[in-house]
């Protein structure tokens, strides 16, 4: 039976600034124009969130590829974790620093590898020997973000916080945070969710992690069943916001089995919200889409970039009423 294609995808949820704004919408409408135009020529989904996510990984103004956030040593590394719900194969890749686009060596590892995840020095030769081509890491760095990164430093050696990973409470300081845009400024996490024309379904999510993170952590986005995770059988998903909750949870995972207990992913999505924000105070958006064509995209943070391109054509949005 065919289906009618649908594609998602998100931009990060965190308080983007009012001169941001335009920026992430024109972003995010230009990944679904990449992805679900592969989609209407009969592509698979995971070719239509691959095709998304790296339009997104080529602009700066993401968290994702070019432009990411530095880390303490100043350098970019990158995570990426692409899924096809039709057959469960995954690839993933985390700390690269070396590929321009960690989503297409996700695909790599998915399409031709008997393993699931390459990090490092490994991930990156494991993609040059099948063709991606190998950069200077200093390719990948922004003024912006060395801008950025020495203002989180000068903070930190005042005795400021960094709220970056709070989370595992509801103290006032995690709990005050929307009112702030200090602790919620390190989310630009990109991702996509697609259904294709057979039915099938596939998600993929892409980040340069958080600023002034240790050289080496590895965050929620590349993690199956964390920030990313696809199944025929249940759900296509993809999260952003604060890694270490959504990974304490596995909320991918997590918000996929309730659309499998046949919940709908409108009701699941702001209920995945809900639950991160009462077990550990975490923030972060979702996007997740039913094999039925049926989808949800929530959010807990005062903006989230996203986008939906369906028959009826594509809607970009900064803001999900709850």
């Amino acid at each position: 039976m065919a289906h009618s294609p649908i594609l998602l995808v998100h931009g990060g949820a965190w308080a983007i600034p009012d001169d941001m704004l335009e920026a992430h919408e024109q972003g995010v409408f230009d990944a679904l124009q990449v992805g679900h135009s592969l989609l209407e020529r009969g592509a698979s989904a995971v070719d239509a969130v691959e095709a998304a996510v790296s339009r997104m990984e080529d602009d700066t103004t993401f968290d994702a590829g070019r432009g990411s956030f530095l880390t303490r040593d100043g350098r970019v590394q990158l995570d990426a974790l692409l899924m096809d719900g039709a057959t469960l194969r995954a690839g993933g890749v985390a700390c690269v620093e070396r590929l321009r686009n960690p989503i297409q060596a996700a695909r790599l590892v998915l399409d031709k590898s008997p393993h699931i995840y390459f990090v490092g020095k490994g991930a990156e030769e494991f993609a040059q020997a099948r063709g991606m081509a190998l950069i200077d890491n200093a390719e990948l760095v922004l003024d912006r973000e060395r801008e950025r990164l020495a203002e989180a430093q000068a903070k930190e050696r005042a005795g400021l916080p960094d709220l970056t990973f709070a989370g595992d409470d509801k103290s006032p300081e995690t709990a005050a945070g929307l009112e702030s845009h200090d602790n919620l400024d390190s989310h630009d996490t990109v991702g996509a969710v697609a259904l294709d024309a057979e039915g099938r379904i596939a998600a993929g999510t892409s980040t340069g992690g958080t600023l002034n993170k240790a050289p080496g952590r590895v965050g929620d986005s590349s993690l199956i069943g964390c920030g990313c995770y696809a199944d025929n059988a249940s759900a296509a998903v993809s999260l952003t916001g604060w890694g270490e909750p959504i990974m304490k949870l596995v909320l991918g995972k997590w918000a996929a089995d309730r659309v499998q207990q046949k919940q709908s992913p409108e009701q699941v999505a702001p209920e995945a919200i809900a639950y991160l924000y009462k077990r550990l105070g975490g923030h972060g958006g979702i996007i997740l889409l039913g094999p039925d064509g049926r989808y949800g995209i929530a959010h807990n943070t005062p903006r989230m970039a996203w986008g939906v391109c369906t028959s009826e054509g594509p809607r970009t949005g900064l803001a999900v009423q709850a």
